[in-house]
């Protein structure tokens, strides 16, 4: 089964600079699945959200399709990496208390992982979702970074980042929705910080391949400008969209 592979040539930037999920929204899943025995972190990339439940479940598994990612992934007791694809997960039927997906359901064959999804969890188990969009930072960078985002890399984002933009509210879910309350993201970075996670971005990394030359270059005089000495901390924000449902119990 074939996959589409934006982030293993550059899977060392997209651990280090990656942004990390709050506390609060691992604790709400973990109260909400029927009990703290195993998560499946599905497309875990570098591991970030498998590291996080890894405080909440007695075991994480967590599956990507990309062996590079995994080598970069974020280690714990608790956590079992296995190279396998969202749709074949490989997993006991019935065996899963907690299936979550960060960032990645729009590179998936949508059906065919519900499909798994609904196969390995436990009668009450979750199903978790969520995604994130722009940073906020401050007015006038804001007004940048949308610039670089839409007009100098847009053409380069694959048709999937449209998902992501809408939060996910155009793709169906396998079970009932339920509410699901608010959360964010944030961090305090410096200039270097902010310019490695843009190098993340995947249409940065296709504009590369394709023209040969880094497009963040095109932006960073401009971008250093506004903020300042390098080593300045400004306050970083992501607001992050979260999709819920749970397996009925028959």
């Amino acid at each position: 089964m074939t996959f589409k592979d934006h982030f293993s040539g550059h899977s060392g930037l997209y651990s280090r600079y990656r942004p990390y999920y709050p506390e609060a929204l691992y604790r709400f899943l973990a109260d909400a699945a029927p009990s703290r025995g195993l998560a499946w972190d599905c497309a875990t990339g570098s591991g970030q959200a498998a590291l996080g439940l890894s405080h909440y479940f007695d075991g994480v598994i967590a599956t990507d399709a990309s062996a590079a990612q995994l080598e970069k992934a974020a280690a714990a007791e608790n956590i079992v990496y296995r190279l396998a694809p969202a749709e074949a997960s490989g997993l006991d039927d019935n065996s899963i208390d907690l299936v979550t997906v960060a960032q990645a359901l729009h590179w998936f064959d949508i059906d065919a992982f519900y499909e798994e999804a609904g196969r390995v969890l436990r009668p009450t188990g979750i199903l978790a979702v969520w995604n994130y969009n722009m940073l906020q930072c401050e007015p006038a960078i804001d007004a940048l970074l949308e610039h670089f985002y839409s007009e100098i890399v847009g053409p380069w984002w694959p048709p999937e980042r449209t998902l992501i933009e809408n939060d996910y509210k155009a793709l169906p879910f396998p079970f009932a929705e339920q509410p699901s309350p608010d959360f964010a993201m944030h961090s305090k970075w410096d200039l270097n910080q902010l310019l490695g996670y843009l190098r993340t971005w995947s249409a940065v990394q296709r504009y590369f391949r394709d023209k040969g030359s880094d497009p963040v270059n095109l932006i960073e005089g401009e971008l250093s400008r506004l903020w300042g000495p390098a080593e300045t901390k400004r306050p970083i924000h992501w607001p992050l969209a979260l999709r819920w449902s749970r397996k009925p119990s028959t």
